[in-house]
């Protein structure tokens, strides 16, 4: 059974295990063994140690897996989660299939004017131009991003044979 390495902001949610858990269901409804990285036994002695080990595990939770599904709905602002941004990135160093979701599929320009309060403005608060290809995420993210919801992932990867 193939396993999947489940990446996005859904471990800083309240109710983040019973996501999790709700997530590996889905991934077994479908086939797959899901890892959800709040499964990993973490300990340290401070925070930098702590810190150190979640990275450590979460590294070696991608290295097992063979797909990962990323969430790359906005976080805190127009884009992604920057914990799951490097986690598909180092994912796709490592030559894994990486399929990517977002709840908001509106342009990036659309989205970060809207989030950031622009209006039309092509520049953001700090003079900075906004991306505008057209496409929902930035250009190195856009082609793995073909779903608005984790299932609609796991669906994908079900028709495909990934």
């Amino acid at each position: 059974m193939q396993k999947i390495y489940l990446a996005g902001p859904e471990v800083f949610l309240p109710n983040a295990l019973e996501m999790g858990k709700a997530h590996k269901r889905l991934c077994q409804h479908y086939g797959y063994e899901g890892l959800f990285p709040l499964d990993n036994t973490i300990s340290g002695n401070n925070p930098k140690e702590i810190a150190e080990a979640i990275r450590q595990a979460n590294q070696a939770m991608i290295r097992m897996c063979d797909i990962v599904i990323a969430n790359l709905s906005p976080f805190r602002g127009p884009e992604p989660d920057s914990g799951t941004v490097w986690e598909v990135g180092y994912a796709q160093g490592l030559g894994k299939n990486v399929v990517a979701y977002s709840t908001d599929m509106r342009t990036l320009k659309d989205k970060t004017q809207s989030i950031l309060h622009l209006g039309d403005a092509p520049c953001d608060a700090l003079g900075m131009s906004i991306e505008d290809f057209g496409l929902t995420h930035n250009l190195m993210f856009s082609p793995i991003v073909i779903a608005n919801s984790f299932e609609a992932s796991l669906q994908y990867l079900a028709l495909n044979h990934l």
